[in-house]
């Protein structure tokens, strides 16, 4: 299973992440990007990761 490090700080809140994910993880938070799915789920593809114009999110596996 991969872990998902999304910075915060770096996260300008554009939704790339949300609409990218194959999986629907994610969700908008106070125009920050959150966890909203099961991680569990997560297939470690890193669209999020390559599609973030502001570099905000790792997948580590």
């Amino acid at each position: 299973m991969a872990e998902i490090k999304i910075d915060k700080e770096k996260c300008t809140g554009c939704g790339t992440c949300v609409d990218t994910c194959p999986i629907g993880l994610y969700g908008l938070n106070d125009n920050k990007a959150v966890i909203t799915g099961d991680i569990s789920e997560c297939v470690g593809c890193r669209a999020c990761e390559s599609s973030c114009p502001a570099g905000a999110i790792e997948v580590v596996e």
